[in-house]
């Protein structure tokens, strides 16, 4: 197992690298910190064996932290900004990642990797095929709203939505691909989708009517995920969920 650490000023980025590493087997994530000197104590320690690395922070650079750092941990860099790659690689950087980072670029990444510190265990990994697409509505089937991530805005078919969660300072919208991560808030998000097929059941939670595979006393189960059903909301989504019963 590769422990990690990920170091970014930007909490959004943390996200996201942190879900990437979740899909790994051989990747444990030891850390997620916006705070490098904080990271520093973890690679001087040697508690961790890969480092994902903001370039650009304000107290202390991804430059500055590899040359502190001094081997004591491998590193893959991590930045919007490609002028730094050379300089990068003059301090023995497994790779550079540029953000957006998509999943199959942070995969060849991580793979580099597991080369250098796993050689023995360094068997190709598949990726996992995608869930077949579910059968599209027609009229769901050109719908699709824009949303802002961190470096881009992405567009996201309606019918591919799954479910949606709300978090602190951001939310997350699931389909049987991806997590796409936006900064947005529930109610904004709630009224850009049309109430024939999205509901409120939760004040974290919007679900897909299509989606819902069954329903257990105040569970909504879609794939493997269980979704409560708030007290505030339970009553209009029974009554969605009865006027669809046959």
């Amino acid at each position: 197992m590769i422990r990690c650490l990920i170091v970014d000023d930007e909490p959004l980025a943390l996200h996201v690298l942190e879900d990437y590493i979740s899909k790994i087997p051989f990747l444990q994530l030891v850390k997620s910190t916006t705070n490098p000197i904080e990271a520093l104590s973890f690679v001087q320690d040697k508690q961790v064996d890969l480092v994902f690395l903001d370039v650009q922070m304000p107290e202390l650079t991804g430059i500055q932290f590899l040359r502190i750092a001094n081997g004591k941990a491998k590193v893959i860099l991590t930045t919007a900004y490609s002028q730094y790659a050379l300089e990068g690689y003059e301090l023995d950087v497994i790779d550079y990642l540029l953000k957006p980072i998509a999943f199959d670029r942070f995969y060849k990444a991580v793979q580099k990797a597991q080369t250098v510190l796993q050689p023995a265990q360094a068997a190709p990994l598949p990726i996992q095929p995608e869930p077949p697409a579910q059968p599209k509505q027609q009229d769901l089937l050109s719908d699709f709203i824009f949303v802002k991530t961190e470096h881009k805005i992405q567009k996201v078919y309606l019918n591919d939505i799954l479910f949606i969660e709300g978090l602190k300072d951001y939310i997350s919208i699931f389909t049987a691909a991806e997590r796409i991560i936006t900064l947005q808030n529930m109610k904004k998000m709630e009224d850009a989708l049309p109430t024939k097929y999205f509901i409120r059941v939760h004040k974290s939670y919007i679900v897909s009517i299509n989606k819902i595979d069954s329903i257990e006393r105040s569970r909504i189960f879609i794939g493997e995920k269980i979704i409560p059903v708030g007290d505030t909301y339970r009553d209009e989504f029974f009554k969605i969920v009865d006027g669809k019963n046959v």
